[in-house]
């Protein structure tokens, strides 16, 4: 139950500030959600004996976050800092691990809401859109799983997960795609738009099984506690986190950029 009510305040919220906010409201939201989700991943990249810099990170990231242009470039940063500030470390070889926590957490938590802006810059229909194949998908992952459920997915990752409701969460999304795009984007063919849908919705569950096996090798149940039924930010966006930068690089490939 505290999943649903939790569910049913957050996405008019989001959708909200996605559609009509004012962009500088938008980019605040953004950035705090992102600073919110690489809070937790310092908490998991510690559960895993590789506490991180968070201070610096969390500056760099605000930044690839919010400057007006980043330049692809740029993202080595994120590189360059993660040595720079494991250097400090007397053992050397936690300089790797160190180095490769933080900047992992840098790209993760903080790039795919580069791309959520990028998105909305386009249109916001394209930020409703990614967000929401995720959004239909879980659902009827749960519903057909809970139900329908026999053959595991990846018991030793996330145990509850089956295939009959990952092939039920592509489905669902791709049939949400279509209806979605349709209307909003009526020149697309039928083929472009299903693959779309079935790749975003493929890398959203990649992104939620990712997210499940750092928390199962820190050895922690969620990644925080802010949102209850769904445990911490990255619990809750675990999938756009890897579907955010698929919609923004099709686009980027095919489209409009």
């Amino acid at each position: 139950m505290k999943r649903l009510v939790t569910a049913l305040v957050l996405v008019p919220i989001v959708v909200y500030v996605a559609v009509w906010a004012h962009p500088l409201v938008f980019i605040g939201v953004t950035a705090l959600i992102a600073a919110l989700c690489f809070h937790e991943y310092a908490r998991l990249s510690a559960a895993h004996d590789f506490p991180i810099a968070f201070w610096p990170g969390l500056a760099a990231g605000i930044a690839v976050v919010t400057l007006p242009a980043v330049d692809p470039a740029l993202l080595l940063i994120p590189v360059f800092l993660g040595f720079g500030l494991a250097l400090r470390t007397r053992d050397m070889a936690r300089v790797l691990p160190q180095a490769a926590s933080l900047a992992l957490g840098l790209l993760y938590c903080f790039v795919p809401w580069r791309c959520a802006v990028a998105l909305r810059g386009i249109a916001p229909f394209w930020l409703v859109f990614t967000l929401a194949v995720n959004w239909i998908g879980d659902g009827a992952a749960f519903y057909f799983g809970s139900r329908f459920g026999r053959r595991k997915l990846a018991p030793r990752i996330s145990p509850g997960k089956s295939w009959e409701g990952t092939v039920a969460s592509v489905v669902f999304s791709c049939l949400f795609g279509l209806g979605f795009l349709w209307h909003f984007a009526p020149e697309l063919p039928v083929w472009e738009v299903v693959l779309l849908a079935a790749l975003t919705n493929i890398a959203g569950q990649l992104g939620d099984l990712c997210e499940s096996a750092l928390k199962r090798g820190g050895g922690l149940k969620d990644s925080g506690t802010l949102l209850p039924g769904h445990g911490g930010w990255l619990d809750r966006v675990d999938s756009s986190l890897f579907s955010l930068p698929v919609v923004y690089l099709w686009l980027f490939r095919n489209r409009l950029l």
